[in-house]
């Protein structure tokens, strides 16, 4: 393992400038600074940003609060995206200005999956019959 990277192998760089990202997309979202009438109805979460290795391009991964039209919020985040590239970009102090791409962020419903297939009765009936 080299000296700056985490155990996962990514870099300790990439992943505090991903943070940075995240934190400023929050910030931007959350005062309201883009003027659309689907974002300003919906609570969204980013949850996660991506950097690539050059820093040129950042994944965020989005959710709205319950889930509720995430089609409808990625396709405003989508058509703002220049202007949330531009107020990142004056955030976070990066050479390049990231692009951004906004995905769904997919891993709550896994987490659910993944807890209702444990708590199945059948799941429950071997994991009581180990115990014994």
């Amino acid at each position: 393992m080299k000296r700056n990277e985490t155990p996962e192998g990514k870099s300790v760089r990439l992943l505090r400038v991903g943070e940075q990202v995240r934190h400023a997309l929050s910030d931007i979202l959350m005062r309201g600074e883009v003027h659309d009438d689907v974002l300003a109805s919906h609570l969204v979460s980013v949850t996660e940003v991506r950097m690539s290795p050059d820093l040129r391009h950042a994944t965020a991964f989005v959710k709205p609060l319950l889930g509720q039209d995430e089609a409808v919020v990625l396709k405003a985040l989508r058509t703002h995206t220049a202007y949330l590239q531009r107020a990142v970009a004056s955030r976070v102090n990066t050479k390049y200005a990231a692009k951004l791409k906004f995905l769904a962020d997919e891993s709550f419903d896994e987490g659910s999956h993944i807890d209702a297939l444990l708590r199945d009765p059948k799941v429950a009936q071997d994991l009581g019959s180990a115990e014994e």
